[in-house]
């Protein structure tokens, strides 16, 4: 089992960036309470909805609007665990998730690939899904799998299932994945159940997490709402993860961006935690500035890494893990 190096701890060693004082990470929290309580968020899903209202949220069913009150929020927050156990197909890349330590996975969901024998860029295919687990297999300092293209030779109702099977064989370290759905992130776990050997030991072992992308600006689609119910449900950890752009999707300052993107986050957990409480739960970000030049999303620049260090602050004053987007 793995237990990383901390940063940003308090100790003779290690290096940390302060992006915010205790008084305004307080506010950005606070800020926070008043957008879902007053403005709320967009939930398309009906179960999601009577999720929601039958805990104390308020729901619009014309609107599908819910605005969420504080302690809600608060509560969810705490019944969230603070460290997770990502099990590998091989124990040796078994990995914990705790209090500032740090982990390193590869990006995921690449629609292209240069194929590596005729320089030729192309749509990516299942084969390729096997071939990028593989090589993350094979790197030392990556401590988990994401997966890292998309298979487009197969059908797109059921890709999801083809890139599973893909991955799952061709990897002995923990992998994410997202679903797509509910009906197949059901599918998927009794792939996952067939490969450990069942439910319980599944439970023990859990060898799979999932990722989903609330829309943004405050909008927990359909599918999102059941992959994050569904996760909870079968005991698996769930990456909510926000890709909202300054400028494009949320307001262009850093700051708003990040309330917008802490909103979205503490909705899904919301919904995660009312589902079962003590759901596994990660608090995730990929959120960046748009290039107002290109219209396109700046990934690399320095002001991603700034939202991505400030997200990585926000987790650690909630007790959360947290997951962000390297750059």
């Amino acid at each position: 089992m793995k237990r990383n190096l901390h940063a940003g701890k308090r100790q003779s060693g290690g290096f940390s960036l302060n992006v915010f004082t205790d008084d305004e990470t307080y506010d950005i929290h606070l800020a926070t309470l008043e957008v879902l309580e007053k403005t709320g968020v967009f939930v398309d899903d009906q179960e999601a909805r009577e999720v929601f209202d039958g805990d104390g949220a308020f729901v619009d069913r014309k609107s599908k609007m819910v605005k969420i009150p504080p302690y809600l929020v608060e509560d969810a927050i705490r019944s969230a665990p603070s460290k997770l156990f990502l099990a590998g197909r091989n124990p040796k890349n078994d990995i914990v998730l705790e209090s500032n330590r740090v982990g390193f996975t590869n990006f995921g969901e690449g629609i292209k690939v240069v194929d590596p024998y005729t320089g030729e860029l192309r749509d990516t295919t299942k084969a390729d899904v096997a071939a990028s687990a593989r090589l993350v297999d094979y790197l030392s300092d990556v401590d988990v799998y994401e997966r890292a293209i998309g298979a487009h030779d197969v059908p797109q109702e059921t890709g999801q299932l083809h890139n599973a099977e893909a991955w799952f064989p061709n990897t002995t370290k923990h992998g994410f994945m997202g679903p797509l759905n509910g009906r197949l992130l059901k599918k998927i776990v009794e792939m996952a159940e067939a490969i450990v050997g069942g439910r319980d030991r599944l439970k023990e072992r859990p060898i799979i997490s999932f990722i989903t992308c609330p829309s943004s600006p405050l909008k927990l689609e359909k599918e999102n709402c059941e992959i994050i119910m569904e996760a909870a449900r079968s005991g698996l950890t769930v990456n909510i993860l926000s890709m909202a752009m300054a400028g494009a999707t949320s307001v262009v300052t850093l700051a708003g961006t990040l309330v917008t993107h802490n909103a979205e986050i503490l909705a899904g957990v919301v919904l995660n935690q009312l589902t079962r409480r003590g759901a596994p739960v990660i608090y995730g970000s990929s959120t960046c500035p748009m290039d107002l030049w290109r219209t396109t999303a700046s990934v690399g620049s320095p002001e991603c890494g700034m939202i991505s260090a400030a997200v990585a602050h926000m987790a650690r004053y909630y007790l959360l893990p947290s997951w962000v987007a390297g750059g």
